[in-house]
């Protein structure tokens, strides 16, 4: 991260971000994967499986195509207050970036869209057409007569990138969802060198110990899991408003975020700064 308030704050690109949860006998375990060192934005970041919407998710028609099953874009719409078409296109993104990045796919036969796909890993070559963008979400599910199972997922929160953010900022809604049975996640792609499950209190506890790196937003979403299980995941109804950080750089150049819940994460930072005698602002 950095700052210039002699420059326009950079666009903001809509994005969609999953949490992909399971239960287990020591509690809720979410999927997380740490992204490659080299990357522009959030590098070495723990993270969610997720990223911006592109064009062909705005312009896949699913709904239209009958390859949609679950609530209609309207009812994503009124609980995130957006419009009706970048409701279908993030949902869109969702199920996509989350099929390129952790190999689940949440999607069922068109004949029968009660059920769900057992074994994604069938459309290997398909996943890497789509992270290659060979191939389109939408078109992928009409070849093989799938329908997106809009049912599945549950939307969540909603973060803004800090207009202090020089590289890129996204408009990113968040989205969660259980592992579909009989599908298993893992790290195959091109952002990230590492994946697995963990609880949200052990990543929590790793970020306060300097051995994971976590943005706000991830860190206030793993927050909010701790302590819960699937069922009540998916059956809470959240109250969704925009949350937009402010960023402040401070006299040694490192940086604090304010946000509803910062006191908490800006002290967990900063103990895991101390331990490890970090001072850069990407930590």
């Amino acid at each position: 991260m950095s700052t210039d308030d002699a420059r326009e704050p950079v666009a903001v690109r809509p994005a969609a971000t999953v949490m992909l949860v399971r239960d287990t006998a020591e509690g809720i375990s979410v999927f997380l994967m740490r992204r490659h060192a080299g990357m522009e934005f959030a590098a070495g970041m723990t993270v969610f499986p997720g990223g911006g919407v592109d064009d062909r998710d705005r312009d896949a028609g699913l709904v239209g195509n009958r390859a949609w099953y679950g609530p209609e874009p309207d009812w994503w719409a009124e609980r995130f207050g957006i419009g009706a078409d970048l409701a279908e296109a993030l949902v869109c993104a969702a199920a996509r970036e989350t099929f390129e990045e952790s190999g689940v796919l949440f999607a069922g036969p068109a004949d029968d869209p009660d059920s769900i796909v057992g074994d994604a890993s069938v459309f290997s070559s398909e996943r890497a057409a789509l992270e290659d963008r060979s191939l389109s979400f939408a078109d992928f599910l009409r070849a093989e007569q799938l329908v997106i199972r809009a049912d599945l997922l549950r939307p969540w929160s909603n973060w803004v990138t800090p207009k202090e953010e020089r590289t890129r900022r996204y408009d990113t809604y968040f989205f969660v969802g259980a592992l579909p049975e009989g599908q298993r996640a893992d790290g195959h792609n091109t952002e990230s060198d590492r994946a697995d499950w963990a609880r949200p209190e052990v990543a929590i506890e790793d970020f306060a110990q300097g051995r994971a790196l976590l943005l706000p937003p991830t860190w206030s979403q793993l927050d909010s899991l701790a302590g819960r299980t699937v069922a009540d995941v998916l059956a809470l109804e959240r109250q969704i408003a925009a949350v937009e950080p402010e960023m402040t750089v401070l006299a040694d150049g490192n940086w604090e975020i304010e946000f509803f819940d910062a006191d908490r994460y800006n002290q967990a930072r900063r103990g895991a700064l101390r331990r490890h005698g970090q001072g850069g602002r990407n930590a």
